[in-house]
């Protein structure tokens, strides 16, 4: 088991999420940033889909009630054993009694914490990852609060303490962050001019980025092409019949501040969608503090490919390090 004494400004069981019932209103949720959580995982030799915990901004403060071997990846948050700081991306021996606690941030936004045998709380639609706007999922379907006792799984053969991610293994936002964009099937609504500028402009991360979605500001506009309204589709040129979203897609209501739709983002509306988050840098949005630094970089479907691919490589040769 595990005792809270701080939950921290908002931590999260997840998992690697629920796919398969978006249609149903149900958003994958899980990890932000997924590979930060699998690396947790497998430095403390769990499966890369286990339960861990994910604490946004701020760390938690928890007193181990068995040994254990534990790892922080993700956004850097000093980590403190018993007040002694610790490395991160490192599986760290922690014994029954110890406290684990964090200081203050200083790069990312996420940090993710695996510990042998995984946080056990019950299975949802086939995972264990909180959604909180639907209250389901995790510890509760909340986030943790002061004294909630998790209880752990038990642990597998064990993963030797002291092994470490190295950086080049590791993934993280530039300043500015570089977020790579499919145009979607509505880009044709933008005038060619908007569409330049979309791409041209230097965006920040508005306060309004959580699991939802993530807010962008202090680009141009985006200037529509005329229409004649089509019937259910409202006046506001930026309005559409109501359409299925796809994960990661960039709503932008009103043609003001683009919206990316995250883990926990509705499945559908009436918002024109400029485009879509290739899947190879949705973790990266997920590690952007607000007032972060962003542009938006076009790309096609071989090169979205060709990300994905690179994705895949990078996580092969992070098993194959760990192993």
């Amino acid at each position: 088991m595990i005792e809270v004494i701080k939950p921290g400004i908002s931590t999260t069981v997840q998992d690697l999420g629920r796919p398969g019932y978006y249609h149903l209103g149900f958003p994958q949720s899980g990890a932000m940033d997924r590979l930060a959580l699998r690396s947790a995982n497998l430095l403390v030799g769990n499966d890369e889909g286990a339960a861990g915990l994910e604490a946004t901004f701020m760390g938690p403060e928890m007193r181990f009630e068995r040994d254990a071997v534990i790892a922080v990846t993700g956004a850097t948050l000093p980590i403190l054993l018993d007040g002694a700081e610790q490395p991160g991306w490192t599986a760290l021996a922690v014994r029954a009694g110890q406290v684990l606690s964090f200081g203050y941030l200083k790069a990312g936004a996420r940090a993710y914490i695996a510990i042998d045998g995984g946080v056990e709380v019950p299975l949802v639609l086939g995972s264990r990852s909180t959604y909180l706007v639907g209250q389901m999922g995790g510890f509760e379907g909340r986030a943790l609060k002061a004294g909630d006792r998790l209880a752990l799984g038990a642990p597998g053969a064990g993963a030797p303490a002291g092994r470490v991610v190295p950086p080049e293994l590791r993934r993280g936002p530039g300043s500015p962050a570089a977020i790579r964009v499919m145009p979607g099937i509505y880009w044709h609504r933008a005038t060619p001019a908007a569409q330049a500028r979309f791409f041209a402009d230097e965006w920040k991360v508005a306060p309004e980025a959580d699991r939802m979605g993530y807010r962008f500001r202090g680009g141009s506009p985006i200037e529509f092409v005329p229409r004649e309204p089509p019937f259910g589709a409202g006046e506001n040129p930026s309005n559409i019949v109501d359409a299925p979203y796809a994960y990661g897609c960039i709503q932008v209501p009103g043609g003001l501040e683009p919206i990316v739709l995250h883990r926990d983002a509705v499945s559908g509306g009436g918002y024109f969608t400029i485009g879509v988050v290739i899947s190879a840098d949705m973790d990266l949005i997920g590690q952007l503090q607000p007032n972060t630094p962003t542009r938006f970089v076009q790309v096609d479907m071989a090169q979205a490919l060709a990300a994905r691919a690179e994705r895949r490589a990078l996580m092969e040769r992070l098993r194959a390090h760990l192993a």
